[in-house]
This record gives C-alpha cells, structure tokens and sequence, in this order.
C-alpha cells in the first residue's frame, strides 16, 4: 500500500533536544488532528491555512495514498467522497473530527477486501496467454474505473498479467520456504546442517506455483489492512496532510519517532534481531553480528516469535498482532530480560515451541557509520600510490547526549578515520556520498570545516525571508590534499549542502550523476505531545517533522530542485529524471538569495583538464556503455508504461534480455581486472597497526567461516555477472582523483587508467 512507502529522506536539520520521559496514556487522536493541523498552518515554510484549496487537495491526497494505482475505488466511490467532503475536510481538521478518514478508510478495507474475494476466483482460471492484449504498470496518472464493471474488467486483465509474470519468473529456491497453517519451516537460510536434516516432506512448497504464490500475497494485502488500529488510520491521514504542504513534512507515530532517534545515534537497546511480518507471526530475518541473540546462539534466522514476556511477567501471545508492537516489546532498557517463546525453524514437529531469555544491550549500527578504504595501484613509474576513500552513508549524531565527549557524530568518525588515512600517506581523498540521503545540518557544517579554513558554509532562509548563516569558525584543517566527493540523484539534503560548499569554495572537485537529488529544505522535529502539553501521552502522540526553512548555497543558488551539478559527469544507473525531488508530489519552488563574501581556495582544479581526459575513458570504457544503454531501456519503458500479456512477445523480450547479459558475460570475462589492493579502515579497526584487507582481496585465505561464506557468496555473484566485483563509477572517480594529483604536482597526462583492460 502506497502509505506504507512514502519517499522520505532523512532531515536536512533538527532541533537538539532531549527524550522526555514516556508515559503509557494514550493520546486523543482528535485533539492530535487539531494539533498537528494547527502546527502545519502556523509553522511550515509555506504558512498555507488550511482551506477549501487544502481540503480538496488533502481529499485527492489522501484517496491516492490509500490507492495509489487506483484500482480499487472507482470514480463513483470517488465522486460520492468528492462531494461529501472536498470542502469541509478543512473544518473537520479544524475541529478533530476524524470521521472523514474512518469513514473513507473503511470503505477501502472493504472495496480490498471485495476484490481479494474476486481475484482468487480469477485465479483459478486457465489462460493461454496468447492475446495481443497489453496492460498499464503504472496506473497513477489513469483515470479511476467508471464503475464496478469497468473494475471488474481492469482487474481481469490485471490477474493475468500477474500470473504471467510469475510463470515467467525464474524461481530461485527461497531462503525461507512457505509453510501452511500448522506446519513448520525446514531450514536456517544461514544453516547448512539444519537444511540437510529437515524433512522436505512436512513443507507444502508453494514458491513455484504461481496461482499459489499470488493467493498468499493478496492474503497477506487483506492481513495487513485488518491489522490497522484507529490510531493507524489518523497516522496515515496526518502524514499525507503533512506531504500535502511539501514531499519533506511528514507525521510520525511513536514507533518511528523512537527508530528516527536511533537512526540519528546509530544505537538501541534491544537483543539485536531484525524481524519482518510473515503468515502472522515475526519472523527472525537476521541477526546483528555481536548483538545479544548472536552471542546467545539459540534463536536461528527462521524462527518464528509466537509470544513475548518481561522479566518474570506472564508472556504476550504476538500472533497477528502488528510487527511494530512486537518490535517494541522486544526493545527495552539495558540489561533487562526479555523472554521469546518461538517455534523453530528447524523443528521437525509443528507444535514444538522453545523458551528463550535474553539480556538485552546496546547495539550499535555499524552498517550505518563511516567507514574507509586505502586503495593502492601502481604508477606509471613504477611506484605506488595511495588513495583514500571514506563511505558516508549519512550525516548522523547522538542528539540526546550532544556536546558528550562520548557521543557519537559523523565529524568524529570521519576525523578518526582521516587521521588513519594521512598515516598511511595517501595521495588524495575521495567522499562518497553516494544514496547518502542526508541528516543533520550541524553535521554538514562541520564536516565541511574538516577541509576547508573557516568561513560561511551554507544559508537557512526563513519564510518571512529572513537568512541565518551557518559558518565553520575552527581555522584548523583535518586534510588539504587533493579531495573528490562522488555523488549520485540519491545524494540529498546535507550531502547537497557539503557538496555545494566543496564546490564554491574550489577545495574540491564534485563527480558523479548530472545532478543530485534536489532537496534544498530544512526540517525540524516537534513532539506532538511536547508542543501541545494539554494531549498528555509523552511521545504517545507522535511527532511532527516539519519544513521551516530553504537553504541556498553561500554562491546564492538553491539546491532545490535543480541539485547539485558535478564538476565531472559520470553517469550511472541512478541517473534519470524519475528519481530526484521534481519527481516528488508538490516540492518548493527553486529560487535564489544574496551570494556572501568568502576566501576561495587558491589551489587549481584543472577541471577543464579533467572533463576531458574523463571523456576519453568513458568512451572506451564498455561498462558506461552498457550503464548508458540500460538508462536508455529503463526511460522507454517508463514512458510505453505497457506490457503485453503475450507469452511469446515476453519471452522474446526475456530472451533479448538474456542474450544481452550473456553478451556482457563474454565480453567481461575476457578483461583483465585492475591491478589494485584495498586495505579496510574502520573505527573499529582505525588504530590498530596492520591494515586489513578488503574481503573480496581475501577469499583464499578467509580465516573465518563467516567470512568463508561471505567469500563464496562473491564467488557465486561473479559467476552470475560476469563481473570482477567492479564498481565502474568507483575506478572511474579514483582515475579522475588521479588525473586531479597528476595535475597538481605537473605531471604530463598519461594514457590513463580504465576500469579493466584487455
């Protein structure tokens, strides 16, 4: 369902302020209607009121987020809400009357529920798949069904799209199998034993019956809708009011209030399982390496949660209850019991059951945090040269503890990880800030501080026009040799901002897509509960992340929009107009403020040069001949927005696929993969003496069996592709760095580096 995957990029900017204690009463969710509403009016960017214009929009907004393919209400559904309540939502708003979203959220549920019943008729018939028919896969921008006969007729030819989908998938043996009610999963997907000794026989398998496949995913559809509380539905109605003011304001409830703060510090207490809705039950999907569950040894990816206990409390039956509530059950304080009871995946009689205790930690989420790389490769003459590459997935800190000597920021983690990398004399440093998404504005700030003297770094614009700057005051520089930040469309927000201010100030050269994402707002958190003390329930209320401000580029220009454009294009797969923030439903407009008085850096780029050479490579290189033909392939089925239902024209087009890949296969395997070594550097590791490396450098001598399997994994994948592990955007910003060193230090251009050579 379309609420359930609502873009949104991590802030740009929050307020600091600290976690008030929780308290258990539930909030009145009209008075939180008329809070947030009042929040929206009085605090956004905008200071839109909401009326009419707004009540009709919220109804169009909200009709669409609930079905956004517009499949299941019909234009007879819509028409009766139009007229009901196109103009008074605003009031209802106004006065925390939920009714409007209750009402039209029920309606859904049942048109849902009506058409699962439908479909699984549908599903039962034969197909030839011999029509010229063709369907639409993107309805959007498509009228809503006249009537229920038209819908009838849309879904028809719907369900045999979909199961000639599935008969034309290639079905690859699932991690975890599908059992029927009662019955148990035969195997850990990441144990071995475990999948030899099950019983196959005790599993109905349904992963290669199409029909089957389809029944369970709709079932599913039908579970999760029934599982909304009326909390759930005000939440939906809040947050596509929030993202009808612009795609960055968001309403979020308290579970995703808590999971923002521990994206933010990249710690929770917990044991350390990821889990994720499956048949009614939470299911282990994965374990965090040296979290409680790992250490502990007894709860498997597979298992299955069936109940949930505090201490020496009674347990909590989870079955059918919401993963969020189970997730927050298993959350805790530290050092805290929690007990699972769970039927394993292993087990061989379905009403096994094992008790598990486990004391919960803090985790930390090392995925998330900065890390580095030392790529070596040999000179022209013969030496070897040193670059250094730090990965930033975001621009993250621990906002309760801020100003803590100990608590966590992407400034710190990058300065430990700089200060191992000028250790080991490299010669030039890239920043990928490639999907980075964003974070904190501080953040940004700082980090560009790390390279640059001192000066304006990035201008905030009120809505009553008034412009705060946020300047870097520490002269001290982290590094000063030559520096690359790599971007992509999914670079957002504060990667924009560090991006654009490397770029004015001339300290660095920026590469990658030909712009980035395109989000130049500032967004804060406000507790619900907080703001609007009179609600009572703590953060029971939620939060409301709001637009308040614009930032412009200390050159004067937005980021709006129109992103940051690089210095140096090298495309990649991420690169066209479908991903960005024009893409989005009703962004801000682009527009422009004063440029300030700043000291530029007084090193040459020598872009012109680099422009250039890049130019040759990616002509030759055959890996951004294929990236350019995908994008090509990938923009003219967006705009056909049609498949047919066909078999033979599928397969034809399956089979031009497939001759395509084999062809890239062949030609891959005949390169020689560069001649390079990459060394790890993580904050873990930062201080130690001796470099490791890389795992893919590794996989002969892997001295461990996860990293065995890790290894033959690779193994596996590149005997899929065809590929040497080869990231083509990555060497071709590694060529460019180099060209940028070679520049500087005058050395005469050479034939240059390439991804791979014959």
């Amino acid at each position: 369902m379309k609420f359930s995957k609502f873009l949104s990029w991590p802030l740009a900017a929050a307020v600091s302020f600290s976690i008030p204690q929780l308290r258990a009463e539930a909030p009145d969710l009209g008075q939180v209607e008329i809070s947030v509403g009042r929040l929206l009016e009085q605090g956004h960017y905008s200071r839109r009121k909401i009326d009419d214009g707004m009540s009709k929009l919220q109804l169009k907004n909200f009709l669409e987020g609930l079905d956004y393919n517009h499949l299941y209400f019909t234009q007879k559904d819509v028409d009766q809400f139009t007229e009901k309540y196109s103009t008074v939502l605003d009031d209802d708003i106004s006065f925390g009357n939920t009714e409007p979203e209750f009402t039209i959220y029920d309606l859904y549920k049942k048109r849902v529920e009506d058409r699962v019943a439908k479909v699984k008729v549908l599903l039962k018939e034969k197909h030839d798949f011999k029509s010229d028919k063709v369907i639409e896969v993107n309805r959007q921008k498509s009228a809503w069904p006249k009537d229920e006969a038209d819908a009838d007729q849309l879904w028809k030819d719907r369900i045999e799209g979909e199961l000639l989908q599935e008969q034309l998938s290639k079905v690859e043996e699932p991690a975890i199998k599908v059992a029927p009610e009662g019955k148990e999963h035969p195997k850990a997907p990441d144990a071995a034993k475990d999948a030899k000794d099950a019983p196959k026989a005790a599993v109905k398998d349904i992963a290669k019956d199409p029909v089957a496949r389809l029944s369970k995913r709709y079932d599913q559809l039908v579970r999760n809708l029934r599982e909304q509380s009326r909390e759930d539905v005000v939440k939906i109605f809040l947050t596509i009011l929030a993202q009808s003011y612009d795609p960055h304001s968001d309403y979020m409830s308290k579970s995703e209030l808590d999971n923002f703060y521990i994206n933010m510090k990249l710690s929770l207490v917990g044991i350390g399982a990821v889990l994720r809705s499956e048949d009614g039950y939470a299911q282990i999907m994965e374990l965090v390496a040296g979290g409680p569950a790992a250490k502990d040894g007894r709860l498997k990816v597979g298992d299955r949660v069936s109940a949930v206990g505090q201490g020496d409390k009674e347990f909590v039956d989870t079955v059918d209850m919401k993963l969020d509530k189970v997730v927050e059950m298993i959350r805790g304080k530290k050092d805290t019991i929690v007990k699972l009871q769970v039927l394993p995946v292993s087990a061989t009689d379905p009403a096994a059951r094992k008790l598990i205790e486990i004391k919960r930690d803090e985790i930390k989420l090392k995925e998330q945090e900065a890390k580095a790389e030392i790529v070596e490769r040999p000179r022209a003459d013969g030496t070897m040269q040193r670059i250094g590459w730090i990965t930033l997935p975001s621009f993250y800190a621990d906002m309760e503890h801020s100003g803590a000597a100990n608590a966590k920021s992407t400034t710190k983690d990058v300065t430990v990880l700089l200060n191992r990398l000028k250790q080991e004399n490299i010669s030039g440093l890239v920043m990928d800030l490639r999907k980075n998404g964003g974070g904190l504005l501080d953040e940004a700030v700082n980090l560009t501080g790390l390279f640059i003297k001192k000066g304006p770094v990035v201008q905030s614009k009120e809505s009553s026009g008034a412009i705060r700057v946020s300047r870097d005051t520490n002269s001290m520089i982290a590094y000063d040799g030559p520096l690359l930040v790599l971007t992509n469309r999914l670079s957002a927000s504060a990667s924009e901002i560090f991006a654009a201010a490397i770029q004015d100030y001339g300290r660095g050269v920026v590469v990658g897509d030909s712009s980035t994402f395109g989000k130049g707002t500032v967004q804060t958190m406000l507790e619900i509960g907080r703001v609007m003390p009179f609600l009572g329930g703590g953060n029971e209320a939620g939060a409301l992340k709001l637009t308040i401000q614009k930032f412009y580029r200390i050159a004067g220009g937005s980021t709006q929009l129109k992103g940051v454009e690089p210095d140096v294009v090298v495309p990649s797969l991420y690169d066209h107009p479908e991903i960005g923030e024009s893409a989005l439903k009703g962004p801000l407009p682009y527009d422009t403020v004063n440029p300030l008085d700043f000291d530029k850096w007084d090193k040459s780029l020598f872009k012109k040069d680099l422009r250039e050479r890049s130019a040759v490579r990616l002509a030759v290189d055959p890996e951004f001949g294929y990236i350019n033909e995908d994008l090509s392939l990938v923009k003219q089925r967006l705009a056909e927005n049609k498949v047919s239902l066909n078999i033979d024209k599928r397969k034809a087009e399956l089979d031009e696929d497939k001759a395509r890949k084999e062809k890239r296969i062949a030609a891959r395997s005949k390169l020689k993969a560069i001649d390079e070594k990459r060394y790890t550097v993580t904050l873990d590791n930062a201080t130690k003496p001796e470099l490791q490396l890389v795992k893919n450098e590794k996989k002969k001598g892997a001295d461990d069996k996860a990293t065995a399997a890790a290894s033959e994994e690779d193994d596996e994948d590149d005997a899929e592709t065809g590929k040497a592990d080869v990231d083509a955007v990555r060497n071709e910003a590694v060529n460019v760095l180099t060209d940028l060193i070679d520049l500087t230090r005058g050395v005469k251009a050479t034939s240059g580096a390439t991804a791979a050579t014959k």
